[in-house]
C-alpha cells in the first residue's frame, strides 16, 4: 500500500507534490497555478504557545480598553471594539454589525482558543482531543479573522478626525496593532505543519 505522508496537495488546483524541507525565508509554490504550498516556519511548539498566550492577553486589552478617545470642548468619549459593534447594530445595517463582531472579535478569539488547546497538548507530543476538528476550524477561521482591516479603519478614523477633534489612540489601538501582527505570525500563516509535527 502506498503512503501519502510525504505528499502535499495544492489547495487551488489539486496538483500533488512531494514535501520538501524549506530553509529560512523560503516557500514552496505550485508550478501549475503559482499558489503557496508551504512556508518556512521557524517557530517551535513552545514559542507558538507562548505567542498564543501573549495574543490572548492582547485580545483582552484590545476588546475591553478604549481604541480611541475623542474630546471636544472638555467633553470626552471613548470607544472600544464592542462599542463599535453595538453602534452598528443600532441602525438599519444590523447584518454588518454581526459580520464585524465575527471578523474582529469572535473569529480571533476562537483562533486563539483552538491554538492554545492544540499547542498545549503538542508540548507533550500528543494530539489534543478533537485534533482534526480543531485543525479544520483553524483553516476555516483564517479568512474570517480581519483584525488588520479593523486596525486600518481605526487608524484612518483617527487621522480623519484629528483635524476636527482632539483624538487620542487608546490602549486598545496599540494592543490591536500588536495582536494583528501576532495573529498573522501564528495563525494567519500556514498551520498545516502541525499535522506533521503531531
Amino acid at each position: 500500500m502506498a503512503t501519502t505522508a510525504p505528499l502535499i496537495i495544492c489547495e487551488h488546483c489539486d496538483c500533488v507534490y512531494e514535501k520538501v524541507t524549506l530553509a529560512k525565508h523560503q516557500k514552496a509554490l505550485c508550478t501549475r497555478c503559482g499558489g503557496v504550498l508551504a512556508r518556512y516556519n521557524g517557530l517551535s511548539v513552545q514559542q507558538r504557545l507562548a505567542l498564543s498566550f501573549t495574543a490572548a492577553v492582547l485580545w483582552t486589552f484590545s476588546n475591553f480598553y478604549p481604541v480611541m478617545t475623542i474630546s471636544l470642548k472638555g467633553m470626552k468619549n471613548s470607544a472600544t471594539l464592542w462599542d463599535s459593534v453595538v453602534a452598528l447594530s443600532q441602525g438599519p445595517i444590523t447584518f454588518i454589525a454581526l459580520v464585524a463582531a465575527i471578523s474582529i472579535i469572535i473569529a480571533p478569539m476562537f483562533q486563539l482558543l483552538l491554538l492554545i488547546w492544540v499547542l498545549s497538548f503538542a508540548l507533550t507530543s500528543r494530539r489534543s482531543p478533537g485534533f482534526k476538528l480543531c485543525m479544520r476550524w483553524l483553516e476555516t477561521l483564517r479568512p474570517w479573522s480581519m483584525l488588520e482591516v479593523c486596525l486600518l479603519g481605526a487608524m484612518v478614523a483617527v487621522f480623519k478626525l484629528a483635524g476636527l477633534l482632539d483624538v487620542l489612540p487608546g490602549i486598545g489601538m496599540f494592543a490591536l496593532a500588536v495582536l494583528s501582527l501576532l495573529l498573522i505570525r501564528i495563525a494567519g500563516r500556514d498551520v498545516r505543519d502541525l499535522w506533521d509535527t503531531l
